[in-house]
C-alpha cells in the first residue's frame, strides 16, 4: 500500500507519486504538481471543438496563476464526469518556472537526455522585449487549457502547481507523464528567436522516435495540434520546421516520453506580432482554445 501522508504534503519532486491522505485514511493518488479531475469554473466559450476555433476568446476571462504551493490539488465540480472505462487523462506541462532564474546552479545540472547524453535540468526561458517571461505566458495559457478540459471531465495533471517555484527537471516532467499513464502530454512554451521576420507557431515531437509511442501516436499528436492551430487562424512558422510541424531530436522531454507528447511553441516572444497575442489575456485565451482543439481532437 502506498504511504499515507497527511494533506497538504508532497514528497520531494524526484518521488513522482504520492498519496494524499483525508480524515479516514487513503483518498487519493496524485502526482508532483496538480491534479484536476474537474472543475467548477465552466467557460462561458467552452462548445464543441469547432466553436473554439470560431473566435470566442474575447469573453475567457483572464486566468490567475496560482502561487506556487508544496501541495497537489484535486476538486470535483458539478459537471459530471465521464465513465471510468473511457475517462480520458491528459497532462500539461508549462514550460520553465518563475524561480529558475533565482536558482542557477539548480536548473543548470545535468540530466539524462534520453538519447544517451545530458542536458540542463531546465532553464529560465525566454521573454518579449516588453520583459513579459515565457514562464508566465506558459503557466497562464496552461491554467486556461486546464479549465477547459477540466470541465468537460479531463482528468488534468500539470507538471508544476505554480509560478513561483524551481523545476522540476526535465526528465523528472517527462516520468511524471510516464507514470500517469496519460492519454496525452503537451509542453506548452514560447520561442525566443531573433531572425528577421521570424514568427509564428510550431509544433515539436520527437524524431528519429525511440518507441512506437513515439513513431505513431506522438506524431498523430502533434499533428492534431498543429491541425487546429492552423484552422483557427494561427501562423504556421516562417523559421524553423515545415508547415507548422518541427522534428526534433533534442528536446529531452520527448525523447524520454513513453505516452503520446508533443510540444508547443505557441509563438516567437521576440516577432512584435506574436507579442501582441502573447502579451494579452485575449491572445493567451486563444491560443488555449486552439490547444484545447487540438488535445480533443487527438482523443476523439
Amino acid at each position: 500500500m502506498a504511504e499515507c501522508r497527511p494533506p497538504g504534503r508532497l514528497r520531494r519532486a524526484d518521488d513522482a507519486k504520492v498519496t494524499r491522505c483525508g480524515h479516514g485514511g487513503l483518498v487519493d493518488e496524485v502526482w508532483h504538481g496538480v491534479e484536476v479531475r474537474s472543475r467548477s469554473f465552466l467557460p462561458a466559450c467552452l462548445l464543441a471543438a469547432t466553436a473554439l476555433l470560431a473566435g470566442c476568446a474575447s469573453t475567457t476571462e483572464d486566468a490567475t496563476p496560482a502561487t506556487s504551493t508544496a501541495a497537489a490539488v484535486s476538486s470535483e465540480s458539478a459537471v459530471p464526469p465521464t465513465s471510468p472505462a473511457v475517462r480520458r487523462t491528459v497532462v500539461l506541462d508549462p514550460g520553465h518556472n518563475g524561480g529558475n532564474a533565482a536558482h542557477l546552479a539548480q536548473i543548470n545540472a545535468p540530466v539524462p537526455d534520453g538519447r544517451g547524453g545530458t542536458k540542463a535540468c531546465n532553464t529560465t526561458g525566454t521573454s518579449a522585449a516588453s520583459g513579459y517571461p515565457e514562464h508566465e505566458f506558459t503557466w497562464d495559457v496552461t491554467v486556461r487549457v486546464r479549465d477547459l478540459l477540466a470541465a468537460s471531465g479531463v482528468r488534468v495533471i500539470l507538471t508544476r502547481s505554480g509560478d513561483t517555484g524551481v523545476g522540476p527537471c526535465v526528465d523528472e516532467r517527462a516520468a511524471i507523464a510516464n507514470q500517469s499513464g496519460a492519454d496525452a502530454v503537451v509542453s506548452i512554451h514560447a520561442d525566443g528567436n531573433t531572425g528577421a521576420d521570424a514568427h509564428g507557431f510550431h509544433i515539436a515531437y520527437a524524431d528519429p522516435p525511440l518507441n512506437p509511442v513515439q513513431a505513431e501516436a506522438g506524431r498523430r499528436l502533434a499533428t492534431a495540434l498543429r491541425d487546429a492551430m492552423v484552422a483557427g487562424g494561427a501562423v504556421p512558422s516562417t523559421y524553423v520546421g515545415s508547415a507548422g510541424l518541427n522534428p526534433r531530436a533534442d528536446l529531452a522531454g520527448l525523447n524520454l516520453a513513453e505516452r503520446p507528447s508533443a510540444l508547443v511553441e505557441c509563438g516567437n516572444m521576440r516577432s512584435a506580432a506574436d507579442a501582441a497575442l502573447i502579451e494579452t489575456a485575449e491572445g493567451r485565451a486563444r491560443y488555449a482554445e486552439l490547444i484545447t482543439a487540438g488535445i480533443r481532437a487527438f482523443l476523439g
